[in-house]
């Protein structure tokens, strides 16, 4: 083996006027909003344990250090080469051009760019180097329209999109240079370099495949083990292990996530402050460090006696991990009873597991659980969907102090008191779908959007007799659906109503604009006149039918559906600006059926 060095680096020393490329066979990007959400949390946690708003810039030097892991590194025909730690490397950079928008309105701006590019020749380019990456990247950076044409290049987006959406806001202000400083000279990696490929990857096969250290998982197993009865332990260890490779069986990190959710749903009772300075609480440190959390904890969770040990894994463990399993299964696949949380995941709302857990007691009957799941599930809909609808953000960051109240305020209710309890929430907030009536489609929040249009659309095409096609239209398979917008993108056609291009472009993006169809057939006809369109509509989707007079004739089972819900469907020969705010009046009423708040109180009533 050749010369191999290692050395601790700042993001600062490791990312400035060094360039690194990936071989082509392991240049994806697989990070997701779970490792994203880990990374924010570690980093600003780290943070945030020892800024003051009172202090000096020049304290963050004495704030306490982060080690980010290693990164190995080839090095090759006078380039450095990635071996292992691309990912963190590529969500470090995505987090560093974060962090460069953000600050561009602040006065004190801190120099970062040469940690993201560097310039030789009077040609910048990317110090993490992948040629397949560089239009998205390039578009990020400057801030410029993204077209999205290929998955890796979506990977990259989703993770910068996500970063913005769970970036603390108390740090958006007067703590975001105390926090890039902190990031560029605090935060640490060990970089570990060799001569040759074949050395650079013997490194990094030692390094995973040998001395693997106890995950948190097992620490916490051990120590519950520990302190029960000899005779107890074979039965908990068993039922550990059961449980353990169940939720494994769903995913990596699956028994950490349940872990965390578990804890924090029915035992957390404080979260750091919002405010500088705040120490890290319950909450906290049940997501960063749970085993040691609930070592510390153990005798306000009843942990007593051995007994207590034994019936915590065999009771607690077993019954709520179960739940947790039945609940990301319904998360991934539509199960009767439990379509919302479908819905909430496909919104990407990972607290609802939190949540829907809170209620939950081991003692409760199927029936009683499900009925808990089902109204807990439907608030958070209603509640999500409400937020999107009023353009708020449903970003872990910004609901998760809310998520935690509300968790300990429905921590082990009856079926009827959660109903009435979250049944009260929802009428005492100040989100309805009568507070917007302006709900307009662009670029982010196009995926939510359709996932509404899916939602409305599904709901005139069941009461019109039809089966469910939520997840046809929902699916990335198969045949794909899009919005359409109604109005094909021309001015000119609208100029009568229209004086500049710009109001023209917000009335055609608003929600009663759009509809849902396949691919295919937004392609072939989308760029026609309404006169011309609306007769194709009338092979499409029930909602997209009722545009088509024909709709409205020897059709029984939609005609008792507006007869029923006295929705103010109407066709149209023509479509102008009055038209597209009565049809956006129309799914707004569409809106306040599917996600109606009485459904809590009917579900609670009937415990089913």
């Amino acid at each position: 083996m050749g010369k191999i060095d290692g050395h601790p680096k700042t993001v600062r020393s490791l990312l400035k006027g060094v360039k690194y490329e990936i071989d082509f066979y392991q240049r994806d990007y697989k990070w997701g909003e779970k490792q994203i959400q880990d990374l924010m949390d570690d980093l600003t946690s780290a943070f945030l344990r020892d800024y003051d708003e009172s202090h000096a810039r020049v304290k963050v030097a004495d704030y306490g250090s982060y080690f980010l892991g290693s990164v190995i590194i080839s090095k090759r025909d006078g380039k450095n080469f990635i071996i292992d730690g691309q990912q963190r490397l590529t969500s470090l950079t995505l987090f560093l051009m974060l962090l460069n928008n953000l600050q561009r309105s602040h006065e004190d701006k801190v120099d970062i760019g040469e940690l993201i590019v560097s310039e030789k020749y009077g040609t910048q380019s990317f110090n993490i180097l992948v040629e397949e990456r560089l239009p998205v990247m390039s578009a990020i950076l400057n801030e410029e329209p993204i077209d999205i044409d290929d998955d890796r290049r979506t990977a990259i987006y989703q993770s910068y999109t996500y970063l913005a959406d769970v970036f603390p806001n108390e740090l958006k202000e007067q703590a975001l240079p105390y926090f890039i400083d902190w990031l560029q000279d605090n935060v640490v990696m060990i970089e570990i370099s060799a001569d040759a490929d074949d050395d650079a990857y013997a490194i990094f096969e030692t390094m995973n495949d040998r001395g693997l250290s106890l995950s948190p998982t097992e620490m916490l197993k051990g120590y519950l083990l520990t302190n029960m009865d000899p005779h107890d332990r074979i039965e908990a260890a068993r039922i550990w292990r059961q449980q353990i490779e169940k939720l494994n069986n769903l995913g990596k990190d699956t028994d950490s996530d349940f872990l965390k959710n578990w804890l924090r749903s029915q035992y957390a009772n404080t979260i750091r402050e919002r405010k500088k300075g705040a120490q890290a609480e319950d909450f906290d440190r049940i997501g960063t460090q749970y085993h040691r959390w609930l070592r510390d904890n153990s005798k306000r969770l009843g942990l007593s006696s051995p007994r207590a040990y034994f019936d915590f894994v065999s009771v607690g463990f077993k019954f709520y991990s179960e739940q947790y399993a039945r609940l990301i299964e319904a998360s991934r696949q539509m199960k009767p009873g439990l379509e919302r949380v479908l819905y909430n995941a496909g919104n990407n709302f990972t607290l609802q597991y939190m949540v829907l857990l809170a209620p939950l007691l081991p003692e409760d009957t199927p029936q009683i659980i499900d009925a808990k799941l089902r109204t807990t599930a439907t608030y958070l809909d209603i509640l999500i969907t409400r937020r999107i609808w009023n353009w708020h953000s449903n970003a872990y960051s910004t609901m998760q102090y809310a998520m935690f109240n509300l968790t300990k305020d429905i921590r082990g209710l009856d079926v009827k008191a959660l109903g009435s309890r979250l049944y009260e929430n929802l009428e005492e907030g100040n989100e309805s779908f009568d507070s917007n009536d302006r709900l307009y489609v662009h670029q982010q929040n196009a995926k939510s959007v359709k996932r509404i249009l899916a939602r409305l659309t599904d709901f005139v095409g069941i009461g019109s007799a039809e089966p469910s096609r939520y997840l046809e239209y929902v699916s990335e398979m198969d045949v794909r659906y899009e919005i359409e917008h109604v109005w094909a993108n021309h001015f000119d056609r609208h100029q009568t109503e229209f004086e500049h291009p710009e109001d023209f472009a917000e009335f055609r993006n608003r929600i009663g604009d759009l509809l849902l169809l396949p691919k295919s057939h937004n392609a072939s006809y989308g760029d026609l006149r309404y006169e011309e369109k609306w007769p194709h509509y009338i092979s499409q989707n029930m909602l997209a039918r009722s545009l088509n007079p024909q709709c409205y004739e020897r059709n029984p089972a939609f005609s008792r559906f507006v007869s029923e819900t006295e929705l103010p469907f109407k066709a149209y020969g023509e479509f102008n600006k009055s038209d597209v705010e009565e049809r956006g009046a129309l799914y707004k009423e569409i809106a306040k059926r599917v996600w109606n708040p009485h459904n809590l109180l009917s579900i609670a009533n009937n415990k089913t």
